[in-house]
């Protein structure tokens, strides 16, 4: 509550003209900011980029922010439709999936050998970046990062409910996939062996 307090009466001074005080909003923001966008984007150079590009869309929007108790759920939201811009904009992969590879979704796949696993996680990264954007944001946080419903909630600026469901429409997409991809792999095999 102190936090909000501090930066609502910071954002109301420099609404009243004390520009300096943006100089203390950044240093209390900055890293958070920064550490928030590496989440999406994986690289730390690039983080930092996508955090200045919501500082100059917040310097240029403080003056109008309505609710200055509402400053750090605002530009979070900043923060991540920034990073989410820029993932889009760059069409690469940005997140490692590894640890997604451990989770519930691959658990009924057989691992005969480092060449399958390879081959395996190689499908299922294909199949999350295949997802829509907002399905793939929440189940890389939820896998990757180990995010709570609460903090996807927070950081994507959505509701707990609107978090569950993404999340549980692209688990029953991957499922579908996966089942099929590996019943597909199955008889390639068998028909190799036969």
């Amino acid at each position: 509550m102190k936090a909000q307090t501090s930066d609502s009466k910071l954002v109301l001074e420099y609404q009243s003209g004390k520009k300096e005080v943006l100089s203390v909003l950044v240093k209390k923001w900055h890293i958070q900011f920064c550490k928030l966008a590496f989440w999406y984007v994986k690289d730390t150079e690039i983080a930092k980029d996508v955090a200045q590009e919501s500082w100059a869309v917040i310097f240029n929007k403080l003056e109008t922010l309505k609710n200055p108790k509402q400053f750090k759920s605002w530009a979070i939201s900043i923060v991540n439709r920034k990073a989410i811009d820029w993932i889009r904009a760059n069409k690469r992969e940005q997140v490692k999936l590894n640890l997604f590879y451990e989770g519930r979704e691959t658990n009924n796949w057989d691992v005969d050998s480092e060449e399958q696993k390879t081959i395996q996680i190689s499908i299922l990264k294909t199949e999350i970046e295949s997802l829509p954007l907002n399905q793939k944001l929440v189940i890389t946080l939820f896998y990757s990062e180990n995010y709570s419903l609460q903090q996807l909630s927070e950081a994507l600026d959505i509701s707990v409910g609107t978090a569950k469901s993404r999340l549980f429409h692209a688990r029953e997409k991957l499922k579908k996939s996966l089942k099929q991809k590996y019943h597909e792999e199955s008889y390639r095999r068998n028909r190799q062996i036969n």
